[in-house]
C-alpha cells in the first residue's frame, strides 16, 4: 500500500492550517484532507490538492484562498489540482471529525456502515445535537452532494451526514 500521509512543508503548515474549507467554515482544508502535498522551492511553494469528488464546485475558490494566503506570507504559489488517488473520508483528520460534529454535520462512518445507513437498513448515524442513532435519513443529498440529509427522530433536529467515499 502506497503511504498516502500529505507532505506539507513545515514553513507552509501554519499557514494552510489557516485556510478554511468554503463548505465547513470551520475545517481548514488540511483537516478535510485535501492539501496532498505543499513544498516550498526557494520562495515560491508548490501545493497540490485533491478534490473530495470530481467536479467539486469548491475547488477553485480553494486554489485562489491558498495562493491569497500564501502570498500574504511572502510567498510565490502555484496550486495544481491532482485527481490521482482519488479522495477519501480516510483523509478527514481526528480533529477535523470533531470539528464537522460540533458544527452540526455527522462524520463519515466507516464504508460498509455508511452503506447500510444510506440504504435504510440500520440506524447508526448519531445525531450530532443530542448523539441519539434514533436518526431517518431524509434525502440521499444534503447542503452539499457529498453529503445526506438526516432528521432525528429524538430531538427532531434535521442535520447533514458527511457520506463515506473510498
Amino acid at each position: 500500500m502506497v503511504d498516502q500521509t500529505p507532505h506539507i512543508a513545515p514553513e507552509l503548515q501554519e499557514i494552510l492550517a489557516a485556510v478554511s474549507d468554503p463548505e465547513i467554515p470551520v475545517l481548514s482544508i488540511l483537516e478535510m484532507g485535501v492539501v496532498r502535498e505543499a513544498i516550498l522551492e526557494e520562495s515560491k511553494a508548490f501545493v497540490k490538492i485533491t478534490p473530495t469528488y470530481s467536479g467539486c464546485p469548491a475547488m477553485d475558490v480553494i486554489g485562489d484562498d491558498i495562493k491569497a494566503a500564501l502570498k500574504n506570507a511572502g510567498f510565490d504559489a502555484e496550486v495544481k489540482l491532482v485527481l490521482s488517488p482519488a479522495w477519501t473520508t480516510d483523509w478527514i483528520t481526528e480533529k477535523g471529525r470533531i470539528a464537522l460534529r460540533e458544527y452540526g454535520i455527522a462524520p463519515p462512518l466507516e464504508a460498509d456502515a455508511d452503506k447500510e445507513a444510506l440504504l435504510g437498513n440500520k440506524k447508526i448515524v448519531s445525531c450530532p445535537q443530542c448523539n441519539s442513532t434514533n436518526t431517518k435519513m431524509v434525502s440521499q443529498f444534503g447542503s452539499t452532494a457529498c453529503k445526506a440529509f438526516f432528521q432525528c427522530e429524538d430531538c427532531l433536529e434535521p442535520f447533514d451526514y458527511f457520506k463515506c467515499l473510498k
